[in-house]
C-alpha cells in the first residue's frame, strides 16, 4: 500500500509525465526531487498505481484537437516556444505509430517543412542552415542574389 507522498507522486506523474516535477508536487524537497522521482519509478507498486490512474482518466476534451488548436494559435501569434511545446506534446500523444504506413509525397513534405520553418523564424532557420554540410553554397548563392537585386534597384 502506498503512503501519502507516493500516492501524490503517482497522481502528479500521470499529469506531468516527469518524475522530478511529480516528486516536487508530491512534497519532496526540490534538491532531492530528481533522485526521489527516479527511485519512486523503480517501485512496482508505484508503477502499478500510475497505470491504474491512467486507466481511470476520462475526459470530454478531444486532447489532440485541443493541442492542435493551441499550436495553430501559438504559430499565428509568433509564440515559437509554445508552438514547439505543442508539437512535442502531439508527437508524444501520437507516439511512434503515427507515421507507420504513412507515405508522404514531396509537396506534402515541403509544406510541412515550410510550416516548421515559419514557426522557428528567420534567425533560427539561418542558424540551423549554417550547420548543414552545404551551408557555404547556400549562403554564397543567397548573398550573390541579394547583390544582384541591390544592383537592379540602384
Amino acid at each position: 500500500m502506498l503512503n501519502e507522498k507516493q500516492e501524490k507522486f503517482s497522481q502528479a506523474y500521470v499529469l506531468h509525465r516527469n518524475a522530478t516535477e511529480a516528486a516536487k508536487a508530491a512534497g519532496y524537497a526540490e534538491a532531492s526531487a530528481y533522485n526521489q522521482g527516479y527511485r519512486l519509478l523503480q517501485s512496482q507498486e508505484v508503477i502499478d498505481r500510475v497505470h491504474e490512474l491512467e486507466q481511470q482518466l476520462e475526459t470530454d476534451v478531444n486532447v489532440i484537437e485541443e493541442i492542435e488548436n493551441q499550436y495553430e494559435f501559438a504559430k499565428a501569434n509568433g509564440h515559437t516556444n509554445s508552438a514547439i511545446k505543442a508539437l512535442e506534446l502531439l508527437s508524444r500523444i501520437r507516439g511512434a505509430n503515427s507515421d507507420t504506413g504513412l507515405s508522404m509525397d514531396k509537396d506534402t513534405l515541403e509544406t510541412a517543412i515550410v510550416g516548421c520553418l515559419n514557426v522557428l523564424g528567420e534567425e533560427k532557420v539561418v542558424q540551423l542552415l549554417s550547420k548543414c554540410d552545404f551551408a557555404d553554397n547556400i549562403f554564397e548563392e543567397y548573398g550573390s542574389e541579394e547583390e544582384d537585386e541591390t544592383k537592379k534597384e540602384g
